[in-house]
């Protein structure tokens, strides 16, 4: 496992960290589906321990995934490790079992922090973030303050944004801009590259960058096809519908001869291609079992700059297409 600097900070993550989503268990809100559908606890416990064996030193959470149980889970496995980095989030809570709704306050900051600090078993969280705060709550300070104040405190070491899925401009340079925060959490791989500007303009400016949904949800491991499906528990019932999926694997599947160039698997293309920028700090695919966690660690060949070129010349175009059906899927826009 190599290891790469955060941003400005002391942080040294392994370039592969663990996205803790998925061990969050089968949460619902309401009728929609916040979760990954069914978990084992026990596989998730191995997951980690894995992991850690492997040398991945960093683990992603948020006080939303399953509702606090996957910072549980971390917090039971690795509350005492002091050689283990954690960071989680803080922004998305459910109101009334029923909807989703998003607080940027500051008293609730507070709490939450105090909350996440007794699952995770710790004094100090080695990141926070603000999960999805639009430019509206940056301009209006609470946020900003509580995150400020925490770090004086003590209870947070650093502090930084998770980006938007699909428009992440706009909240990182009014980061950039005020010289706000740490850090950068943010959505980049094979398929969605909108955030690459913002990956240069950040790490220039001293940024640690988080790469999340690497594998698309699954879409770039090339163990789906055109008939698979999710329950209704897992969000990728929705996310990874079946016309998506009909436009998306004839691509990958040529895509895929990639994978054959350098004899290595199509998971690990989807991981060599982020981790060729040197400005990403580390890319975190979500891991539920001891599998996940050997196939995800294992080390990468990162692409040339010329086989990268070439790759984004041939396909480019094609994927920028998929991804606005994929937004339009999501967002209906």
């Amino acid at each position: 496992m190599r290891y790469r600097k955060f941003g400005s900070t002391d942080l040294e993550l392994s370039e592969t960290g663990f996205g803790a989503w998925a061990i969050g268990g089968p949460s619902m809100a309401g009728d929609i589906a916040i979760g990954w559908g069914k978990v084992d606890d026990k596989l998730s416990v191995k997951a980690l321990k894995r992991s850690a064996d492997q040398g991945i030193n960093f683990f992603d959470t948020a006080d939303f995934y399953g509702l606090g149980h996957s910072e549980e889970l971390i917090g039971k496995v690795f509350g005492k490790s002091s050689d283990i980095i954690i960071a989680t989030k803080v922004g998305h809570k459910l109101l009334n079992d029923k909807s989703i709704a998003l607080d940027y306050s500051y008293d609730h900051i507070i709490k939450a922090c105090e909350d996440s600090l007794r699952r995770l078993r710790r004094e100090q969280i080695d990141y926070y973030q603000l999960h999805s705060a639009r430019t509206t709550d940056l301009e209006q300070g609470d946020c900003i303050k509580a995150m400020e104040d925490l770090t004086r405190q003590g209870k947070i070491r650093y502090w930084g944004l998770s980006l938007n899925t699909f428009h992440p401009s706009p909240e990182a340079e009014y980061m950039i801009k005020n010289k706000l925060g740490y850090g950068f959490q943010l959505v980049f791989n094979i398929i969605n590259r909108r955030a690459l500007n913002i990956i240069r303009e950040s790490a220039k400016a001293g940024y640690g960058i988080i790469a999340r949904m690497p594998l698309q949800f699954g879409l770039l491991t090339g163990k789906f096809n055109r008939d698979t499906r999710f329950p209704k528990n897992d969000h990728r019932a929705f996310r990874l519908s079946g016309e998506m999926l009909e436009a998306a694997i004839p691509l990958l599947d040529r895509i895929w001869t990639y994978a054959d160039k350098y004899d290595i698997s199509k998971t690990s293309l989807a991981m060599s291609f982020i981790m060729s920028y040197d400005e990403i700090s580390t890319v975190i695919p979500g891991i539920k079992n001891p599998e996940q966690a050997r196939e995800n660690a294992r080390s990468v060949r990162l692409m040339t700059d010329k086989d990268r070129e070439m790759f984004l010349k041939e396909y480019g175009d094609e994927l920028d297409m998929l991804m606005d059906l994929i937004e339009k899927e999501e967002t209906g826009k």
